[in-house]
């Protein structure tokens, strides 16, 4: 095909998840679709992350509508309207169905994972968050290579596991020995493939997700041009109706006869507009994305033809550590706080947060706290030598794997800090002594009577997902009390950011004046998120990405 002014019905920007489905729905639907992804790996975020999606009314557990509508009304508040709200509930099972019946994919529910507010109206503990099984890659053949790597915080020392698998050996579940041995023999007896590779082709989370959704393109024949930067949307007369895009070295005029989606992620790369938009301080290199990508292309370029941007100052917090000299940056901190034997204190050396509630409330406190004193970012993550045996933090494996002297030297008073006594451990992290001594004493307390009346820690399903199995009274709670003492910098990061165009209930990108823009829709981290300021649960981040692509090629099929 002669690609300089190629047609295509529709045009997909973005090789996430949202953007991948929606390529495939186009097809299902009679409609041509190309894939257009301006890195050289596809999958973009979606294949980095726990690839899971929080879809209430699954259909695979039993629900109830309006429980869901109160829980997620209360959630986005007045973040969000009642039709976005109303297309979530609505269409989520369709899409989950199509997933499952029409791709490579297949979801089932994550047993055990909590809605995060469990203090809300119509929360539940389990059952709206879904999870992938896991994909062979191998099935990719030559495009396996292709597939962005999994964040290795989402691995066992690059080995996949399922969120249950994680779950189980982070809590030490009966059985966790030996599900630890089964995913590490797994692996180590994959041959010849180990041969081959030191990747695991047992493809986990969002990278199952990705190749799954790959796989299908591939059986589908739809096109993914890699290292095909979008430069700008093309208007005629008011309508989208291409794109112009740079692919091997010339600019191309690429035709959309229906319809281009912006699925190209959040603007958390872009320095500028993190100045320009986001809550200070906020750095860049604080996000656990990957780096050089999500810099907010596609809003730009739906801002540069009169698109309304909304939810520009709102990102998908999470904390996170930052170590020296690693080339995967930082790491959110999503399960650690979970277990006991740790708390988070600000400069004060006081707590100002249950330390295992989810992690954008996490990052929210960071702020506010940081507001108040001027003194929790960075916060401090304090543990003993107990903690640090056992309990994973960010790239500090446990010292049963990882002992000290193992640890790289540089990291040690840089983002890791060591000390026999709290008082030093408070003097190199330059917090104050008095506070933390304070904090650890009244946090051992807790860990006897199993109640932390300063913030409640431990006491709803969401809080002890991540806890030690058979920890009593409280498996929040652990007394921090064996030398040598740690501490480690904690900053306010992300996994993206919630800004761009605003969208109808079908996705399609609106004008100042709140017209839809004929020809052009956005979706996922690419769009004001859909469901607000709202979190609320695992797989938050893409299921809305995701069930509004497949709502925005039914919508362009339909038009």
């Amino acid at each position: 095909m002669n690609d300089t002014n190629a047609e295509f019905d529709v045009i997909v920007v973005g090789s996430g998840g949202g953007g991948m489905l929606a390529a495939i729905r186009a097809d299902d639907l009679g409609l041509s679709a190309l894939v257009l992804e301006k890195s050289d790996l596809y999958g973009g975020t979606t294949s980095t992350s726990g690839g899971a999606l929080w879809i209430p009314l699954n259909g695979q557990v039993p629900d109830d509508y309006d429980d869901a509508y109160t829980y997620l009304k209360a959630a986005v508040g007045d973040t969000s309207t009642d039709g976005k709200v109303r297309a979530y509930l609505e269409s989520g099972k369709d899409m989950v169905r199509f997933i499952n019946e029409k791709t490579s994919v297949r979801y089932h529910v994550s047993h055990g994972y909590a809605d995060y507010y469990q203090e809300l109206p119509g929360a539940v503990p389990q059952g709206r968050a879904m999870e992938p099984v896991p994909f062979n890659g191998a099935l990719l053949g030559e495009e396996f290579q292709r597939l962005r790597p999994t964040h290795p915080a989402a691995t066992v020392m690059g080995i996949g596991v399922t969120i249950p698998e994680s779950n189980a050996m982070a809590t030490k579940k009966p059985g966790w020995i030996w599900t630890t041995l089964k995913v590490i023999g797994r692996y180590a007896l994959d041959l010849p493939w180990r041969f081959r590779t030191r990747r695991d082709r047992r493809l986990c989370l969002g990278s199952a997700l990705i190749g799954g959704l790959r796989h299908t393109m591939i059986r589908r024949n739809i096109p993914l041009w890699l290292d095909c930067p979008m430069e700008s949307l093309v208007v005629d007369r008011g309508r989208i109706i291409g794109v112009m895009a740079r692919k091997d070295g010339r600019t191309v005029t690429l035709r959309a006869r229906r319809g281009v989606i912006l699925a190209a992620g959040g603007f958390e790369r872009n320095q500028q507009m993190r100045d320009q938009y986001l809550p200070q301080p906020s750095l860049a290199e604080w996000s656990c994305t990957p780096k050089g990508h999500n810099t907010g292309d596609g809003i730009r370029a739906a801002a540069a033809i009169g698109a309304k941007l909304g939810h520009m100052s709102m990102t998908w917090g999470a904390p996170t550590v930052r170590a020296p000299k690693v080339e995967q940056g930082a790491q959110a901190v999503f399960a650690e706080r979970g277990a006991g034997g740790c708390i988070v204190v600000n400069r004060q050396g006081r707590r100002f947060v249950n330390e295992s509630i989810s992690y954008d409330r996490f990052q929210e406190a960071m702020y506010a706290e940081h507001t108040r004193n001027g003194g929790a970012i960075p916060a401090w993550f304090v543990f003993d030598a107990k903690f640090r045996k056992t309990s994973p933090l960010g790239p500090l494996l446990p010292s049963n794997a990882m002992p000290d002297s193992r640890v790289p030297k540089e990291w040690f008073g840089d983002f890791v800090f060591k000390a026999n006594t709290l008082e030093e451990l408070a003097r190199q992290m330059g917090v104050d002594p008095a506070g933390l001594a304070d904090s650890v004493g009244r946090n051992n307390q807790y860990a006897d009577t199993g109640v932390d009346l300063d913030f409640h820690r431990g006491e709803n399903a969401y809080d002890t997902y991540w806890a030690v199995h058979g920890v009593a009274p409280n498996p929040c709670l652990v007394s921090i009390d064996t030398a040598p003492y740690y501490g480690m910098k904690m900053t306010p990061g992300d996994t993206g950011t919630k800004g761009g165009p605003v969208t109808t209930d079908d996705g399609q990108a609106v004008d100042e004046a709140g017209a839809p823009i004929p020809g052009l829709y956005a979706i996922g981290n690419c769009s004001a998120a859909v469901l607000g300021r709202a979190y609320a649960g695992a797989g938050c981040t893409i299921g809305p990405g995701m069930v509004f692509a497949f709502r925005a090629v039914n919508h362009i099929a339909g038009s």
